[in-house]
């Protein structure tokens, strides 16, 4: 036990790929216990076979593709400049339009890092231009753009559900209302910075001629190309996620049907076949790296439980006397120090396969969990010095010669939100549990 735990380890903070470590990791250990290379090959062919053949694998580059068609054609361009259109009675505005278009992009994408690059350059020049401080427009963009990994689809809620065995559909249904509490604290944030300090989202403030700042209104016309847009989208958003709730088809199935709706959306808006091409290579070359992490994680998963690691865990945690509550602190504490050093889908890799036996054994609900984690690994985007989201919004702007800690300074406000979701939940976990539940017994009806 402690041998490939160490090794996996030290694999990992020396800068080795995850999943080589894990891999390499799971083989030694193997190796260890049975002391023969031919039972080695056999295990891991048999787990290649088992884990690389499933059905559910192939939602993760169909969610991908419907996002990235969508964000490629310029609907979160179009949803973007509606709502900021319907919301201009609202101190703020551009801010709450960028939260309140991520909320609705996140449910086309299943990644948060499409959202940051995307809305950092929909959203940053508009801000710049009505006089919002920097670090304020910075931190809302990278922090609303998490919202990726919370609401459905996500390859966080994908690849959690594939380590665990649990329903993939009942998880995005069950981050949606914690993803609307997030949403409302975001915005509620917002709408408190707007009224006490409203230089900072350039409220009063006027050009070098003294004049208010002009504001570029949309014709009629593009009015009702962005209407017409948003709807599509939301019509998606709809047919996906709700035939997965209803049972109409599972996971898999609303991802193909999602992708090709979002396809004809694309061709709509004006796609050509060089672009479309662009995006299905760029899926394949994010997607293919996932599946080989999510075997080696697999294999990994299976070679703790034979070296007694799952169960060690959970009897030391049991014992411990701290409670569930205690416990939960304790693995939430891990996930945030996690988040400081790696990416959120090597943490839920190295931490759920022994996580969650320990938090089923302590009486959690399974989905709460998963959101609660969720939540917590999903810190870690926006938590220095990795905070990847922190760096796509860095990237997409090469020519403002932003630093990084100016960003991170700006994120904390929404690190916090994250952190008071996860206590809401943790008090209140029927809030993720709720709406799953309304569609099984809607789909058994």
């Amino acid at each position: 036990m402690v041998a490939l735990l160490a090794i996996m380890l030290v694999m990992v903070f020396a800068g080795v790929h995850v999943a080589v470590a894990l891999g390499f990791g799971a083989v030694a250990g193997i190796y260890m216990m049975q002391g023969d290379i031919t039972v080695v090959r056999s295990f891991v062919a048999q787990t290649a076979y088992e884990a690389l053949r499933d059905y559910v694998f192939a939602v993760i580059p169909l969610f991908m593709l419907m996002g990235d068609f969508l964000a490629k054609c310029g609907a979160a361009r179009d949803l973007f400049a509606l709502i900021n259109r319907l919301s201009r009675w609202l101190p703020g505005r551009l801010a709450i339009a960028t939260v309140l278009a991520n909320a609705v992009f996140a449910f086309v994408t299943g990644v948060s890092i499409a959202a940051a690059a995307a809305f950092s350059r929909i959203a940053y020049p508009e801000m710049k231009r009505h006089g919002y401080e920097r670090k304020f427009a910075l931190g809302c963009i990278a922090g609303s753009a998490c919202l990726g990994m919370l609401i459905p689809p996500s390859v966080l809620m994908i690849v959690w559900g594939v380590l665990t065995e649990q329903a993939i559909g009942k998880i995005f249904i069950a981050g949606i209302f914690p993803g609307f509490i997030l949403v409302g604290f975001y915005c509620a944030y917002i709408l408190g910075v707007a009224w006490l300090q409203p230089q900072r989202v350039g409220i009063g403030l006027k050009t070098a001629s003294g004049a208010a700042r002009p504001e570029i209104e949309m014709s009629d016309a593009e009015f009702r190309e962005a209407l017409a847009s948003t709807l599509l989208v939301i019509a998606l958003i709809a047919a996906t996620l709700g035939g997965i709730w209803l049972g109409f088809f599972t996971p898999t199935e609303g991802a193909g049907v999602g992708s090709a709706f979002a396809l004809l959306i694309a061709l709509w808006k004006g796609m050509r076949a060089k672009e479309m091409f662009e995006v299905i290579l760029s899926v394949g070359r994010t997607s293919a790296p996932l599946l080989l992490l999510l075997f080696c994680a697999q294999l990994y998963s299976r070679v703790l439980s034979m070296t007694g690691v799952t169960g060690a865990a959970k009897e030391l945690f049991i014992a411990s006397g701290l409670g569930p509550l205690g416990v939960l602190a304790i693995m939430v504490a891990i996930w945030f120090v996690l988040g400081m050093l790696i990416d959120s889908i090597s943490i839920i890799l190295l931490t759920v396969p022994v996580f969650a036996p320990v938090a089923m054994a302590l009486g959690f609900d399974p989905l709460a969990f998963a959101i609660l984690g969720i939540l917590a690994i999903e810190a870690g985007l926006l938590t220095p010095p990795f905070g990847i989201l922190v760096f796509t919004v860095k990237a997409a702007l090469p020519e403002e010669r932003i630093t990084l800690a100016e960003i991170f300074r700006g994120s904390v406000p929404y690190w916090i939100c994250l952190l008071m979701v996860i206590l809401v939940i943790a008090a209140f976990p029927s809030l993720a549990t709720w709406l799953p539940n309304v569609g099984t017994k809607l789909a058994i009806k």
